[in-house]
């Protein structure tokens, strides 16, 4: 039986961490802990953690700060030291399990050099919530910059996958959301630690390129399902901003200058686009590219 230990990164997240603990009980594996790492809530998240414990192996860390999410993955990994496990399930609070999903997920990820397993994610409605995405190009970025999400749909020109019949079948992909993953132990300690630079995006890119260059796969099994209620960075400027400029940052650092220059550009186009159409993410996005000195940073 696979044993896996679970990091759950919280900030203001009384509202949904008591149904995603509900869901960890799983068959078939072996939860030996599940450590809840908090960025500083002002609500009762920590609270609700603690009053699982009398059922789940509950061990809660407190960052004091709104750390980010790689720092609080981070946090919650190194205080599982001194534990045994095969692998390390990394999920949002907004994220809920069905009750085979780890089992499954187990089961792909046995396969040799196989690092990272994602399942398939659902809105709260059911629909199907895109998760898996290409390597990011300067042509897809452009070709995101001119036709928008619908470049997904086009052939391989999109970096995000939007067309519903490629999450039908298992496959190999470049990198996941990283709202819920499965780590392989062995992985995690060959690679290092997820990037702290890389304030809550982009974090999960950079760490699944990392394993790609070491030799390790990221696999998409659709048979296990995640719901997920999602974010705010598509309605909320300071989000989408910070989302918008560590993905022209992390491709920066993996490209020479004219790539990386030539990336930086067809995003602001894209941005700059929208901005005029109002568009007030974008709007956001494009001050905080133009103003290096006036980035978005997380505060509490």
């Amino acid at each position: 039986m696979t044993s896996i230990a679970i990091v759950i990164v919280t900030y203001n997240s009384a509202d949904v961490l008591g149904g995603c603990l509900q869901s960890l009980p799983s068959e078939g594996v072996d939860i030996t802990r599940v450590v809840v790492v908090d960025n500083n809530s002002r609500d009762d998240s920590v609270a609700i953690a603690l009053a699982a414990a009398d059922r789940l192996p509950i061990r809660s860390v407190q960052t004091g700060r709104n750390a980010g999410y790689a720092a609080a993955v981070n946090a919650g990994v190194a205080t599982l030291a001194e534990e045994k496990y095969d692998a390390i399930w990394v999920m949002n609070p907004d994220t809920r399990l069905r009750p085979d999903t780890l089992r499954i997920l187990a089961d792909a990820l046995r396969e040799p050099r196989r690092g990272i397993v994602v399942p398939k994610i659902l809105n709260l409605d059911g629909s199907l919530q895109p998760s898996l995405r290409r390597a990011p190009t300067v042509t897809r970025a452009l070709a995101e910059a001119v036709v928008g999400a619908r470049a997904g749909r086009i052939g391989k020109i999109g970096e995000l996958i939007t067309d519903p019949r490629e999450y039908e079948k298992p496959c190999a992909a470049v990198w996941a959301t990283g709202a819920a993953m499965l780590l392989a132990a062995d992985m995690v300690r060959e690679i290092g630690d997820w990037d702290e630079s890389l304030l809550l995006y982009s974090e999960e890119t950079e760490y699944a390129l990392r394993a790609a260059d070491h030799g390790w796969s990221l696999w998409y099994e659709p048979s296990a399902v995640v719901e997920h209620k999602g974010g705010e960075s598509g309605t909320n400027p300071k989000l989408a901003a910070l989302l918008v400029v560590n993905k022209v940052r992390l491709f920066r650092r993996r490209h020479n200058l004219p790539a990386a220059s030539a990336y930086y550009a067809a995003t602001l186009l894209g941005e700059g686009v929208r901005a005029l159409r109002g568009r007030r993410t974008s709007r956001a996005s494009v001050a905080a590219l133009m103003h290096p000195m006036r980035q978005p940073t997380l505060g509490d």
